[in-house]
């Protein structure tokens, strides 16, 4: 897990034994936990997180070839996209603040707060993680998120005026569905990691990445380092040949044969 240096560091590392079958996942807890109690992330988040870990059992707990496909697909949409921004929230930055900072300079694709539990607080706080892992801005902080998302009533609906209102590709996890739907009304593509195939946002999304977030964004950040070299029309292509629906159907389809293989197995 190339996002563990965050996750494994400090106190937090020291609090799982290195032979424990669980680390990874215990050390993921630990750090949402602690930025929960330093106010980045909130409970809320933490519910989140443990619905996506299910799934995350039914997948294997890896990378597999239908969310590879889609991160492909993503880095080719990315690169493409003549204003691209990454929306980020407080399970975001707590896990992989690093390789969000990375892709935003090799994507040219802005960093921008955006949160459904919205109070200024947060807000800053979550831009002091990204800052500290190397983010020179940060939008959708505090006046910065003057405008708004038609259709939209929660807190989500602010945005920068220089951010997502103007994006044509925007990319985002674990999120709630109804932004996703409605950033699509105003015609842009959506980029969605999620590991619930079945929600609004995986099927609202242009492309969705049916994986868990940790494993997705260095993915993600080395695919769109390599397809840099690629020509535009190689890279069309990709984005122009990819059926979203088909894609989640082969992750359903995944799940399905993976829950039979292992009750036979008892």
């Amino acid at each position: 897990m190339d996002s563990s240096h965050d996750i494994k560091g400090g106190s937090i590392g020291n609090l799982v034994p290195e032979n424990h079958p669980r680390r990874e996942s215990l050390l993921v807890r630990e750090r949402l936990t602690e930025l929960m109690q330093e106010g980045s992330v909130v409970p809320q988040g933490l519910i989140a997180h443990g619905r996506g870990e299910c799934f995350d059992y039914l997948l294997g707990e890896k990378t597999n070839d239908f969310a590879m496909k889609s991160i492909d697909v993503s880095a080719a949409l990315l690169l493409m996209s003549s204003h691209p921004v990454i929306s980020v929230n407080g399970n975001m930055a707590a896990l992989t603040p690093r390789e969000l900072v990375q892709l935003s300079k090799e994507t040219n694709a802005p960093l921008e707060v955006n949160l459904f539990y919205r109070n200024n607080e947060r807000e800053i706080k979550i831009e002091r993680i990204l800052k500290e892992a190397g983010a020179e801005e940060v939008l959708g902080v505090g006046e910065d998120a003057s405008a708004t998302i038609p259709e939209l009533f929660s807190e989500r609906r602010r945005v920068s005026p220089r951010g997502i209102l103007v994006a044509d590709t925007v990319f985002l996890a674990m999120e709630d569905g109804d932004r996703t739907e409605a950033l699509v009304k105003m015609g842009k593509k959506v980029i969605a990691v999620d590991l619930n195939p079945l929600s609004r946002t995986a099927m609202k999304a242009s492309v969705t990445i049916v994986d868990n977030v940790i494993r997705t964004i260095p993915l993600l950040l080395k695919r769109v380092q390599e397809m840099k070299s690629k020509r535009k029309d190689e890279l069309l292509h990709m984005i122009n040949s990819f059926d979203n629906r088909e894609n989640l159907r082969e992750a359903l389809q995944f799940m399905s044969r993976r829950l039979n293989q292992l009750a036979l197995s008892l």
